[in-house]
């Protein structure tokens, strides 16, 4: 086991009194949270790694939000066909739910606990480590917490970094910097991660177990009750009517978006054709009123998908015949309905400095994704999807002129197939990666 340079020391120091000072404010942030939306400030003991204890050890898995739990969700089914049972830790309310959601049988059963991640101290993961003893934890996708690194290497928890990444702008950003994370990433006991350039870089910090696993989000499952439901929906309302589903828009780019809706329902109009209908799907919950009143504000026709449809995406018999601009998708968990329904996705994030949310989903489903500008948080698969012209990369107004003026050839379904094709098997990989990582 390497030792803790003096550096490090200094810097987990500093990050402990950071996070002595800062938990009241963090409380303070879960409860104001928790106005709108009850469940962050439910289970609080667990935030601070309060459990009854089991008597059986359990493999640990981190996945902070919705996006890591889906990520996961094949790596978790695989591992409960085994005999020990497992416990998955979430940041937010949307990730535990979503567990819940997809595993219920387990959840019920005791072989799958979700609970909330403990707050990044020694001592509120030693009380973790006590409740559930953890065989081995795994990380999901970018969570570098130095505390958690560095109480798993104190009490001897193999930890794993799995569906790994680490961006190019933060790689480059958190070298320059003391204080970064780039300083804790050695303390991991192996990283699995999804391209070669993303394996160089966890070896130039340090990590000596690095496996190449490829992009596990292409396993996720997909509900096929949306898939059925979405088709149905297509054929019976909308018809041959073009639609573009704007997945995972995020702050600072409604303006943009709307601004080009704009301009391809004016362009339409004046072409005398149908303009499309825009499936508009804000990335958090939170923002959904907000969103709702732009849209308003914005002179649309639009309708909420939860007054729209039903519990089963159905249309009711009394629904308007109003033509409508835009669909809010206001609803979580129903991803891939909404990219179902649609001719083309667009992916938001990655018009804003924030960068691009994961393509793998519309991929999946076969369909034609652009992207923002910034897509260096999904540099894999990004880079490879539009090399292989699954994928394109626009800014606003090259968005606007490829809706309008200059659209694009699509794809062949042998193009895509190949291209899923040479990215699979990703969680067979990373099962074998843990065990070759263990028995050495």
């Amino acid at each position: 086991m390497q030792k803790i340079p003096p550096k490090l020391r200094l810097i987990l120091t500093l990050y402990r009194l950071i996070w002595w000072i800062s938990t009241p404010v963090i409380l303070l942030y879960l409860y104001h949270r928790g106005r709108r939306e009850p469940a962050y400030i439910k289970h609080l003991p667990e935030r601070f790694g309060f459990h009854s204890k089991r008597k059986q050890s359990h493999i640990w898995i981190h996945a902070v939000s919705l996006g890591e739990v889906r990520s996961a969700a094949p790596l978790i089914a695989q591992l409960l066909q085994g005999d020990v049972p497992l416990v998955t830790t979430h940041f937010t309310p949307a990730g535990r739910s979503e567990i819940e959601r997809l595993f219920p049988d387990a959840v019920a059963a005791g072989r799958l606990v979700p609970c909330y991640v403990p707050f990044d101290t020694d001592a509120a993961f030693r009380r973790f480590f006590e409740a559930f003893s953890p065989a081995y934890g795994l990380v999901m996708e970018v969570e570098f917490w130095p505390g958690m690194i560095m109480s798993c290497r104190k009490r001897g928890v193999p930890l794993f970094l799995c569906n790994g990444q680490y961006p190019s702008k933060s790689f480059a950003r958190d070298q320059a910097r003391f204080f970064s994370r780039a300083n804790i990433v050695f303390g991991f006991a192996g990283v699995m991660v999804k391209s070669q350039l993303q394996a160089e870089r966890f070896a130039q910090l340090g990590v000596e177990k690095i496996a190449i696993t490829g992009e596990m989000r292409f396993e996720q499952p997909i509900p096929q009750a949306h898939i059925t439901a979405a088709r149905a929906l297509r054929q019976t309302t909308f018809g041959s009517r073009p639609i573009i589903t704007l997945a995972s828009v995020v702050e600072g780019e409604d303006r943009g978006f709307l601004d080009v809706i704009a301009e391809v329902k004016t362009y339409c109009h004046a072409q005398n054709t149908l303009p499309p209908l825009f499936i508009y799907v804000p990335r958090a919950p939170d923002r959904f009123e907000a969103v709702a009143e732009m849209i308003h504000a914005a002179g649309f026709a639009f309708a909420r998908r939860s007054t729209m449809l039903d519990a089963a995406l159905n249309l009711p018999s009394h629904a308007t015949d109003t033509p409508l601009d835009i669909i809010l998708g206001d609803s979580l968990g129903e991803m891939y309905f909404y990219l179902e329904l649609c001719d083309l996705t667009i992916v938001g994030g990655g018009f804003c400095p924030k960068g691009s949310h994961n393509i793998s989903e519309p991929i999946c489903l076969k369909k034609p994704v652009i992207i923002g500008p910034n897509d260096s948080t999904i540099e894999f698969p990004a880079r490879e999807a539009i090399a292989a012209e699954l994928c394109e990369k626009l800014d606003f107004a090259g968005l606007a002129a490829r809706l309008t003026h200059s659209p694009a050839p699509l794809p062949t379904n042998k193009i895509r197939e190949d291209f899923l094709a040479a990215h699979s098997g990703s969680t067979a990989k990373t099962l074998a990666a843990i065990t070759d990582f263990l028995d050495s």
